[in-house]
């Protein structure tokens, strides 16, 4: 979640910002920013596929917590979900929980919310080197008392790895327990203190990233352009403000 993520191909679970509610939460625990943000994701080609999201982070005395909104599709079908989270970081490594309230809405066949909880965790070997994994809907409930269905579980692990002080290259593994694995791989690469560039590549679906982002004291905006051939291209773009310049 977030055009950060995005144009890195998603390779998120050693990423550490305000959209780690959505990604690994773990990295919750090393943004100690009162922080709140907001993106769109658009599908010119197929607006019921359209996204948005908001999200706040929150540090605490021992910790950090985060809460994040959700919203996919239009009124004929949409899915919503609501996440809160928690992560600390103790020595080398960060650990996070959180819970999500994920409900879907077709018309004619009525509404369903479940409750679902993610579990992950990310430790820095070296200055140089991250390791990150975290599951997704660890206690797959029952979304189709019908059929049985389930809110399918998905694994993934990832490493980040800073070749200076201006790139970092991020890679993972994601794995639903239905499907093939996806392999996700994105680079950012800083061109000036407040400009950065970036992009990535998905293998199984296959697609491409890139996008930009633009950094102030306060204020933070990226973009993102994806591009599958199946589908077409996807944008989205994120704003962020935080509340301080530094932490606490």
């Amino acid at each position: 979640m977030g055009a950060r993520a995005s144009s890195m191909g998603y390779a998120s679970s050693c990423l550490t910002d305000e959209w780690s509610v959505f990604n690994n939460v773990a990295g919750l625990a090393k943004h100690d920013i009162l922080t709140a943000a907001c993106t769109y994701d658009t599908q010119p080609t197929f607006k019921p596929f359209n996204k948005a999201a908001a999200a706040i982070t929150v540090p605490l005395n021992v910790g950090v917590a985060g809460i994040g909104c959700y919203r996919f599709g239009d009124n004929i079908y949409n899915e919503q979900i609501i996440s809160a989270g928690y992560g600390t970081a103790f020595g080398l490594a960060s650990l996070g929980i959180k819970l999500n309230y994920v409900q879907y809405n077709a018309q004619g066949f009525g509404r369903k919310g479940v409750v679902s909880v993610s579990f992950g965790g990310i430790a820095e070997l070296t200055p140089q080197l991250k390791v990150g994994a975290h599951i997704i809907n660890l206690n797959q409930p029952v979304i189709s008392t019908i059929d049985g269905e389930r809110l399918p579980t998905t694994l993934i692990a990832g490493i980040a790895l800073k070749l200076s002080d201006r790139t970092t290259v991020t890679s993972e593994l994601e794995k639903d327990l239905d499907f093939k694995p996806t392999w996700k791989t994105g680079a950012e690469q800083t061109i000036h203190k407040k400009f950065l560039l970036r992009m990535g590549f998905n293998i199984h679906p296959g697609a491409a990233f890139f996008g930009f982002g633009f950094r102030h004291r306060k204020f933070s905006c990226d973009y993102a352009i994806q591009y599958r051939s199946n589908i077409g291209s996807r944008h989205q773009a994120t704003v962020c403000f935080k509340f301080k310049d530094q932490t606490k």
